[in-house]
């Protein structure tokens, strides 16, 4: 089910032995366009320190409670490798954080999730110390640059069609099983008493960060008539037939578009 991220800030994160905070944000992959981790706010117990969770955490979800079960223990989580959110996460630190946990590097395979489609397909061997530590061993000789982008960072960037702008980015709309980002949420009442519609990451030829505007193959036309979003809709496999048949583009379930495109971003 699609989900907006909007919606999901301020879910309580419960580990085995304890809530450890509130869902505060997510940083998502730019070249993949999928959620690789939860941004955690622990509040009063870690002095309102910022923790990362990946989706391969997540073990329950209570969507009427607002709660999210990880499975991880108190302890775990507290003595994670620490993030600075105001500077990038860097690939070193990934690898850090993966070899802490005894993951496998989402990037180190043909999959979404590298050896998977899913994160919940992702096996865990805590056992498996050498492993980490190889893992760990590896982080130095890893990129700089993640590709990891905040979804705070990114709400409110212009969008930019072919022949001109056409709104901002509203929200974002991620599949609760792949954690893919599967919809940008574009309000485009910018430009004229418009409406909402939604822009698929496939449709991205390219992201200008420094002057943060995101540019797509499609004019401002073809936008201004597109299926209308509305915030209380569910997101229906018939709407999105919909909404691939007007914009005349494969959907991202068929064999055809498994793999995420690759966007070009411009750094400045």
């Amino acid at each position: 089910m699609l989900r907006n991220v909007t919606d999901l800030k301020g879910f309580a994160i419960r580990a085995r032995d304890g809530e450890i905070g509130t869902l505060d944000q997510f940083y998502f992959d730019d070249e993949s366009w999928a959620i690789r981790y939860l941004v955690v706010n622990a509040g009063d117990w870690l002095g309102g320190r910022l923790v990362l969770v990946s989706p391969i955490a997540l073990r329950q979800a209570e969507w009427q409670s607002k709660r999210l079960d990880i499975a991880l223990t108190k302890k775990q989580v507290e003595d994670s490798p620490s993030i600075d959110t105001h500077k990038p996460v860097s690939r070193q630190h990934e690898a850090l954080y993966l070899g802490y946990y005894g993951y496998p590097y989402y990037w180190g395979g043909p999959n979404l999730w590298g050896l998977a489609s899913y994160p919940a397909g992702l096996t865990v061997e805590r056992e498996a110390v050498t492993e980490a530590e190889a893992l760990q061993a590896k982080a130095g000789k890893e990129s700089a640059d993640s590709h990891l982008r905040s979804t705070d960072e990114v709400t409110g960037y212009h969008l930019e069609a072919e022949d001109g702008a056409i709104g901002h980015v509203k929200d974002f709309l991620v599949d609760d099983e792949t954690w893919a980002i599967r919809y940008l949420e574009v309000d485009t009442r910018n430009w004229w008493p418009g409406k909402k519609v939604l822009v698929s990451p496939q449709w991205i030829e390219n992201v200008s960060w420094p002057d943060s505007k995101v540019y797509v193959d499609l004019t401002r036309e073809t936008i201004k008539n597109a299926p209308e979003w509305l915030e209380s809709m569910s997101v229906t496999r018939e709407y999105e037939n919909r909404l691939f048949d007007y914009y005349d583009r494969s959907p991202y379930w068929t064999s055809e578009s498994k793999q995420p495109k690759t966007i070009a971003a411009s750094h400045g």
